[in-house]
Parts: structure tokens; C-alpha cells; sequence
């Protein structure tokens, strides 16, 4: 089993629990802190798309119109220094700012992923 879920738009993180004797779940990418479980992998699939539509009743009922966490843009990698420097080499051959290089070099990743 893969230990992540998905329902619409939200993704879950699972881990089982020995002492609980149950898979336990989070929901990720949003600013609340909301888990389920369940004992079996069905049970859990079930309990995470009930906490799915808590959630979103939640945020209909308090007016929250942002249901995703939101990002920022911005963020720090921490690499190795070797591979630093490749990257910002091979952006300066391409005639591209090593930001410019990164973006497009997540972006084409994630074209692959999906």
C-alpha cells in the first residue's frame, strides 16, 4: 500500500500505529491539523473521505473560502555544493538565471509525474 491517500483535491499521509493496532492518517497541504484511522485499509479509505467533507463543511460553515493551504512561491533547497554548481552551470549554457532553471526543471518533473 502506498502511504498516501487521495480524495478530490486533498492528499493524506498514512502510517501504521502497532500500539493502536490502526493505520492513522493526516490530512496534508491545508492549515488545519485534521486525522482519521481505521483498522483495516477500507475503513481507512472511508475515514479519510469523511474527514475530507468535515473539513470542507467546516470551512463552508466559517466562511473559509481557502480550503488549501497557500504557498508562497518561494522556497530554499538545500543541495550538496557539486551539485550547486552543475546546476548553475548548466543554467549560465542555457542562457537562463539558475531560478529560471529550477522552475523549469521541477515543472518538467512533475509533467512526468502526472
Amino acid at each position: 500500500m502506498d502511504n498516501i491517500l487521495k480524495y478530490k483535491d486533498f492528499i493524506a499521509t498514512v502510517k501504521y500505529s502497532d500500539e493502536d493496532g490502526a493505520f492513522i492518517g493526516r490530512i496534508e497541504g491545508i492549515d488545519s491539523i485534521v486525522s482519521f484511522e481505521g483498522e483495516s485499509v477500507e475503513e481507512l479509505k472511508f475515514s479519510f473521505r469523511e474527514a475530507v467533507e468535515s473539513y470542507l463543511s467546516f470551512c463552508k460553515r466559517k466562511g473559509i473560502t481557502e480550503v488549501q493551504k497557500s504557498y508562497t512561491g518561494t522556497f530554499n533547497v538545500r543541495i550538496n555544493s557539486d551539485l550547486h554548481r552543475r546546476a548553475a552551470m548548466t543554467a549560465k549554457q542555457s542562457g537562463k538565471s539558475l531560478n529560471s532553471f529550477v522552475k523549469e526543471s521541477i515543472e518538467q518533473r512533475l509533467e512526468h509525474i502526472h
